[in-house]
């Protein structure tokens, strides 16, 4: 059984019709089932729960990164896959990593049911499919209780398992592969000299734990979740059933 999760901001007027063009492609292809929808006093977490009690084979999380975080983070420990329909046309950076890049698109994906089984993020108790991404000033990063690095220019500090395409311009020596059972660590800073800027760029990989605090700023996950430093990162290892498109990033 198909269960659709539809977000409480797809019920904007804006969004009915991508949502009837939705429904009415997934009625054609065959792929009818619940739909359940979130409100005020409805948790993602709850509903999964309940569902895959109920003899759940997938669960579709319709609506933005958010919605797929929260989805993601309800389905760690279970076998049943993923599925993404992506609404609107932002935040929408995981469902475009997994090659969905349309709500059109995404019932053919789900028709084609092609699962991949991927590695996960895990910041404190949260866990993310695409990257983690933080300030770089005043970011200290302790890497495996080894060595620890303290960021005093202006920057950005990013984690990564599944590249988000054309969103942090990530150095092309990275291999970025959310099976590799590794996350890898990317820092840019920018310092000022004379009246140029130049960007340094420092990769480090395999670690096998990561701390990072930062008493300003949040850890940003998946573009979606905020988590306050300090924060201990570090890898779910194929974790997570989810349904991909031919395009996607790995």
């Amino acid at each position: 059984m198909h269960v659709y999760i539809y977000d409480s901001f797809v019920n904007q007027k804006k969004y009915q019709r991508a949502l009837a063009n939705v429904e009415t492609r997934i009625t054609d292809l065959g792929l009818n089932g619940k739909i359940c929808r979130l409100g005020v006093m409805t948790k993602i977490q709850d509903i999964v729960t309940n569902e895959i009690r109920r003899g759940a084979k997938t669960i579709i999380a319709v609506g933005n990164d958010q919605t797929i975080n929260q989805a993601i983070n309800a389905l760690v420990g279970s076998e049943v896959p993923l599925g993404i329909i992506p609404i609107g046309s932002e935040y929408n950076t995981v469902a475009e990593c997994l090659g969905i890049n349309s709500a059109e698109e995404a019932c053919d994906i789900l028709s084609a049911r092609r699962i991949e089984k991927l590695d996960l993020g895990k910041a404190n108790y949260f866990y993310f499919l695409t990257n983690a991404s933080i300030t770089g000033k005043g970011t200290v990063v302790e890497i495996n209780q080894d060595y620890s690095i303290e960021i005093l220019e202006k920057g950005s500090i990013h984690i990564v398992n599944l590249p988000p395409e054309n969103k942090i311009n990530l150095p092309a020596r990275g291999k970025f592969d959310p099976q590799d059972g590794r996350l890898e660590l990317y820092i840019k800073t920018e310092a000022k000299k004379n009246f140029f800027k130049k960007i340094i760029d420092q990769s480090f990989f395999t670690f096998e734990k990561l701390t990072i605090n930062n008493s300003s700023y949040p850890l940003l996950i998946d573009n979606a979740t905020k988590v306050d430093p300090p924060v201990e990162i570090n890898i779910a290892k194929r974790a997570l059933n989810v349904i991909v498109g031919k395009k996607r990033n790995f």
